[in-house]
């Protein structure tokens, strides 16, 4: 059974660097750019593009140059017509040799947003129209795991009900509660990407049914016990449990592994069929569950608590 990512959504794993990559439909504001990596621990540098074109020379719309230099900093900057443009430099590393990183861009109308490993790092505002944007370029001595870029043009763009909710890594963002646009449909995809800390022994994915408190799918990696369980709450009652899945691809700490041997983020795809829930993670099809509400379009709420770290979550 092959995972289906929803409309809007373009990724990428295990990049070959450098990496020359087109954005689907080109760059536009409401769009993000997410990817975890690792860092080698002699490494000295590497930089991320976002690129007007593929050929050498092209104009750079935005430049992110770690350094560790001896006086380790970040470079941003912008490449025009031939020449690199003013430097803007944050003497402060927020990545670490040997070790895996997160680092999201989000497109909005004034710049670009960088956050890294779960925290706001810099601002960096437009200097070229970003609709220029249409290539990421990623070198030198880095490792990438997985890029997504989100937001990416498709038969539904962002207006019709796609978007990104990004998360800032930390466990304040657990638990989370909140509306699925347009409610469930079919074929509808929700990509929920995190990190489920070490020692930690569950958390739970709730599709909660428009006012009331039933819940239409319970999902629930029991991790230390390694099995999922499934369940629905409907008129005050839980069902018949369903956890006959031996759970290892979030098992923690030994899922997801990077070439350091730390745990980095996995992803869960869950979509709605017209008969089921298909459940993914890491692209590869875990489990099944059956409607037990009809009609399901009366899901409208998402919820996640427990022991997990949310990176973003995609409807």
């Amino acid at each position: 059974m092959t995972f289906m990512p929803p409309q809007g959504y373009q990724s990428v794993c295990n990049l070959c660097i450098p990496y020359l990559g087109p954005i689907n439909g080109g760059l536009r504001p409401g769009m993000s750019i997410y990817m975890q990596g690792h860092l080698p621990h002699h490494m000295k540098r590497f930089f991320c593009n976002l690129q007007c074109g593929e050929m050498e020379g092209s104009d750079i719309a935005l430049h992110i140059n770690p350094r560790f230099d001896g006086w380790d900093k970040v470079v941003f900057n912008s490449f025009q017509s031939g020449t690199w443009q003013e430097e803007k430099i944050v003497h402060m590393m927020p990545f670490h040799k040997g070790k895996a990183f997160e680092l999201i861009i989000i497109v909005n109308t004034e710049g670009y947003q960088v956050n890294i490993n779960g925290s706001e790092f810099y601002f960096f505002y437009h200097r070229l129209p970003v609709e220029m944007v249409c290539f990421l370029n990623i070198g030198e001595e880095v490792t990438i795991q997985t890029l997504n870029i989100i937001g990416v043009s498709g038969n539904q763009d962002l207006a019709g009900g796609y978007r990104l909710r990004p998360c800032l890594l930390c466990v304040q963002s657990v638990p989370y509660l909140d509306f699925i646009p347009a409610g469930m449909t079919p074929k509808r995809t929700i990509i929920i990407r995190g990190m489920v800390p070490y020692g930690a022994n569950r958390f739970t994915i709730n599709f909660k049914v428009a006012g009331s408190d039933d819940i239409a799918f319970h999902l629930t990696p029991r991790v230390m016990e390694g099995v999922v369980m499934r369940n629905s709450y409907l008129e005050g009652y839980w069902g018949e449990e369903e956890n006959d899945i031996n759970f290892f691809l979030l098992s923690s700490p030994s899922v997801s592994l990077c070439p350091c041997s730390v745990p980095c983020l996995s992803q869960i795809s869950i979509r709605c069929g017209n008969r089921r829930y298909k459940v993914y993670v890491n692209g590869q099809h875990l489990c099944n569950f059956r409607h037990r509400i009809h009609p399901f379009g009366k899901v409208d709420r998402l919820e996640i608590i427990g022991e997990v770290q949310l990176s973003y979550i995609h409807f």
